[in-house]
């Protein structure tokens, strides 16, 4: 079995979410559908997923001049999930820290 979540998505805009609406951003693997992304949080945290929205970015080129030359490369590109939980339900994200 692959791993479907790589690690939690920690930003401003999405610990608003978290407070407002009861939603949680991860960073998964670019595979990962809907239903292996709420099935994998549900066996992690034991919650109950509502509903799971995903953004897919692609890496953007870079380029960097040196003193040897011009180089190129690319950014990884990534997948986030958004997930809602049910009414009531929370994930502890900094539980051990």
């Amino acid at each position: 079995m692959r791993k479907v979540l790589i690690r939690p998505l920690i930003t401003e805009k999405m610990t608003d979410l978290t407070e407002k609406e009861n939603k949680y951003g991860f960073i998964v693997s670019v595979n990962a559908n809907k239903i292996e992304i709420a099935k994998a949080i549900k066996k992690k945290f034991d919650v109950d997923v509502v509903a799971v929205n995903t953004i897919r970015n692609k890496g953007k080129s870079k380029t960097q001049f040196t003193r040897k030359g011009r180089f190129t490369g690319r950014t990884p590109q990534y997948k986030k999930a958004i997930v809602t939980l049910k009414e009531g339900q929370t994930i502890d994200l900094f539980g051990e820290v």
